[in-house]
C-alpha cells in the first residue's frame, strides 16, 4: 500500500493499515524543511493551556504527562511495517521510488485537489491495475474524475469487458465523512443516519436500564459508556450477559427510522434568495396600504360626484393625483375639492416612493454582505472556522434547520460566500481576540463548535466559552488523540455539569479511506468517544465466520454483531430485514449489515495483523 499525503490524515491511514490490516505501506511525505508538517510549537502551547485547568482540578501531573505525548507521530507505532519517502510532491520520481507500479492500492490524500488529481493520473499511467483511493473536496469534480480513471484502466489493461475487479477508483471526501459525526455530537436529539442496506439506522445515547428491564424492542446496543468517575474506556459491542450486568452505565443504542421524505413547499424566496418580508419596513408597508386605500377612496369619490363611469373616473383621479391633469375650472364644486385632494395626495405619494426606492436598494446591497447576529438570539450553535470542515458542517446545520452564527477570521475563506447565501449570521474577526465570541452572542448560545486547524485556538475558544457560560455544550476539534483524550477528560472533571465532546476528523474518516482501499466500502461510522464503530455491509458466502451459521452464532462479542439482512439485488422484491429471527441460516447468497470494530472487521475480512519482523 501507498499513502501520499502531507497532512495528519497520511498518519492516521497509514497507522490504520500496518497496525490494523497488517499491511506494508510506504509513505510519501514532503521534507521537513518545506515546514509543511504540524510544528511542534503549537502542541506545546496547547498543552500549556490545558496545564492551566488541570492544575485548577489537582489532575496536572496525569493529564500532562498525557499531553506530553502529542508530539509522538502515529508513524512510530507501526515500525518495520511503513517505509518513508521524502518528496517534495508526488512526481513520477516519487511514485516510481515507492513502488506504484507493483503495488496494490495507492491513497493520495493531499490538502490540495489539484495535486491529488495529478497523481491520480500519473499513478493510473504506471499501473492500469491499481486501486486508486483520492481524497478531493469537489465532489462533482470527483464523479467525473472516478468515470475518467476507470476507462483509463480499461484501456490500460485491454479489458474490454469492463474495468478490472482491483483498479477500482473511490473517491472519498473528508469533510463529508467527519461532518454528520460532528453535528450528531453537537446537537441535541438530531442522530446521526446511517442509510446501509436500504435500512436508516441512528446511533442515540441511552440512560442506563433500570434493575430488570430490557433493552426496547428494535434496538442493538452498540456499546456500554464508562459510569460517571470512572477513567475506563467504553465497552464496544457488548454480549448479552455483558449487558445485564452492566449496571449504572449509559448505552449508545442503534435503532432503525422510517424515512420520510420533507413534503415540497411553494417555491418563493427565503434566506436562500432575496428576503422579501424584510423588503420594506413596517412603518412604510403601513404607510403605503394607506396611501392606496385613499387613492380608492378618491376614485370613488370621483364617480359618485360626476357622471363618469367607474374606469373613466379612476383615470381622472389618477391624472389629479400626478398632477397632470387640466385644472377644474368651471366644473362643480366636488369636482374641484376632489382635485385639490388628489393633489395633496401626490405631494405625500412622492417622499413614499423615494423612502420605497432607498429601502429596496438597501435591501439589495445587505443581500450580498454578511449579516450580524439579531438581537435576542439564543438556543443557536456558534461555529468557529469555516474552512472545509466547518463549510461541510454549516450546510448539515442548515439543512436541520438549527441557528447558526459563524466566526471566521479570514475574510475570503471558503465557507464565507455559503454564510452569505444562507444568510448566516457571520462575525469576521479572530476568535481569540475580546469581544469576538461575545459579538457572536456565546453567552446565549447552547453550542460551540470550534472547527479551526488550530489545536491552540479551538482550546482557547473552550476555555474562554466556558468561562462566560460554564454549561455551554463545547464540541472541538483537536489533531492528536491523545491529547484530545486529556483534554476530554480534564474538561469533563473541571465541568461536570456541562457536556464537552474532542474529536480527530483524521481518526473519523481515516477507517473509511482504510477500507476503500482494502477493496471494501464502510456505510458509515458511529463515533463511541474516542473509538468507532463500522457499519458495513457483506456477503455471507465469501465469510467463513457467517456462511452457514444462524443468526445467533454469526456474532462475536466485542468484535463484530449481526444487525439485518440487506436486500439482494436479484430477489425480485428487494426488503431489508431488521434483526432477523435468531434461528435464521445464512445462506451464501445473502448480504448481511454488520456493526463492527475495526479489529473485528478486519479479522472477519481474514486481513488479520501480520507478525513483524523476527517475530514467529
Amino acid at each position: 500500500m501507498v499513502v501520499c499525503g502531507d497532512d495528519g490524515l497520511v498518519h492516521r491511514l497509514a497507522a490504520e493499515l500496518s497496525g490494523v490490516y497488517g499491511e506494508r505501506v510506504t509513505v510519501v511525505l514532503p521534507p521537513a524543511r518545506d515546514g509543511r508538517p504540524r510544528p511542534p510549537a503549537a502542541a506545546g502551547r496547547a498543552a500549556t493551556l490545558l496545564g492551566r485547568v488541570t492544575g485548577a482540578v489537582g489532575r496536572a501531573s496525569g493529564v500532562n504527562g498525557t499531553a506530553g505525548g502529542a508530539a509522538t507521530g502515529p508513524l512510530g507505532a507501526p515500525g518495520a511495517l511503513v517505509r518513508i519517502v521524502e518528496a517534495a510532491e508526488p512526481d513520477d520520481e516519487a511514485l516510481a521510488e515507492a513502488g506504484v507500479d507493483r503495488a496494490a492500492a495507492l491513497a493520495l490524500v493531499y490538502d490540495d485537489d489539484e495535486t491529488n488529481i495529478h497523481a491520480a493520473l500519473r499513478a493510473r499511467r504506471v499501473n492500469p491495475r491499481l486501486r486508486l483511493v483520492i481524497r478531493l473536496y469537489n465532489r462533482r469534480l470527483g464523479q467525473y474524475l472516478e468515470e475518467l480513471l476507470d476507462q483509463a484502466a480499461q484501456v490500460g489493461t485491454g479489458e474490454a469487458g469492463g474495468t478490472p475487479a482491483e483498479a477500482t477508483t473511490t473517491v472519498l471526501s473528508d469533510a463529508d465523512t467527519a461532518a454528520p459525526a460532528l453535528v450528531a455530537v453537537a446537537v441535541s436529539g438530531h442522530s446521526k443516519v446511517i442509510e446501509a442496506g436500504g435500512l436508516f439506522l441512528r446511533a442515540v445515547e441511552r440512560p442506563p436500564l433500570r434493575p430488570g428491564a430490557s433493552t426496547a424492542p428494535g434496538t442493538r446496543t452498540l456499546a456500554l459508556l464508562p459510569a460517571p468517575g470512572s477513567d475506563a474506556g467504553p465497552v464496544m459491542l457488548p454480549g448479552a450477559e455483558e449487558e445485564r450486568s452492566a449496571a449504572g452505565r449509559g448505552r449508545i443504542v442503534l435503532e432503525t427510522v422510517r424515512y420520510s421524505p420533507t413534503p415540497q413547499q411553494p417555491t418563493r424566496l427565503t434566506s436562500r434568495g432575496l428576503p422579501l418580508g424584510s423588503f420594506f419596513s413596517r412603518r412604510l408597508r403601513w404607510a403605503l396600504i394607506c396611501l392606496a386605500g385613499a387613492v380608492c377612496g378618491l376614485a370613488v369619490a370621483s364617480w359618485l360626484v360626476s357622471d363618469e363611469d367607474p374606469p373613466h373616473a379612476a383615470y381622472l383621479s389618477l391624472l389629479d393625483l400626478f398632477a397632470i391633469n387640466d385644472p377644474a375650472v368651471g366644473e362643480p364644486l366636488g369636482r374641484q375639492v376632489l382635485q385639490l385632494l388628489s393633489g395633496l395626495t401626490g405631494l405625500l405619494l412622492l417622499p413614499l416612493l423615494v423612502a420605497a426606492a432607498l429601502e429596496g436598494l438597501g435591501t439589495f446591497r445587505s443581500a450580498s454582505t454578511l449579516r450580524r447576529p439579531p438581537r435576542g438570539l439564543s438556543g443557536h450553535v456558534v461555529l468557529l472556522g469555516l474552512g472545509k470542515i466547518g463549510t461541510r458542517v454549516l450546510a448539515r446545520l442548515r439543512e436541520l434547520d438549527i441557528p447558526v452564527v459563524c466566526v471566521e477570521r479570514d475574510p475570503q475563506a471558503r465557507g464565507v460566500a455559503l454564510a452569505r447565501s444562507l444568510r448566516v449570521p457571520t462575525v469576521i474577526g479572530d476568535v481569540t481576540e475580546e469581544g469576538v465570541l461575545e459579538a457572536a452572542k456565546i453567552g446565549q448560545s447552547r453550542t460551540l463548535m470550534a472547527l479551526t486547524s488550530s489545536d491552540v485556538t479551538n482550546l482557547e475558544a473552550v476555555l474562554y466559552a466556558r468561562s462566560v457560560r460554564p454549561d455551554v455544550r463545547a464540541v472541538m476539534r483537536l489533531y492528536e488523540d491523545r491529547f484530545a483524550k486529556a483534554v476530554y477528560r480534564t474538561l469533563r472533571d473541571s465541568h461536570p455539569q456541562a457536556w464537552t465532546r474532542s474529536r480527530s476528523v483524521s481518526y473519523l474518516v481515516a477507517p473509511a479511506f482504510a477500507m476503500a482501499m482494502m477493496g471494501r466500502q464502510i456505510q458509515g461510522a458511529v463515533p463511541v468517544e474516542r473509538k468507532v464503530l463500522l457499519i458495513a455491509v457483506l456477503e455471507a458466502g465469501a465469510h467463513s465466520a457467517l456462511r452457514g451459521r444462524t443468526a445467533a452464532e454469526a456474532a462475536e462479542p466485542g468484535a463484530w454483531q449481526l444487525l439485518a439482512l440487506a436486500p439482494n439485488p436479484t430477489d425480485p422484491h428487494p426488503a431489508p430485514l431488521w434483526d432477523p429471527p435468531p434461528g435464521y441460516v445464512l445462506r451464501p447468497e445473502d448480504r448481511v449489515v454488520l456493526a463492527a470494530t475495526r479489529q473485528g472487521l478486519a479479522d472477519l475480512l481474514g486481513r488479520g495483523p501480520r507478525p513483524r519482523a523476527g517475530a514467529r
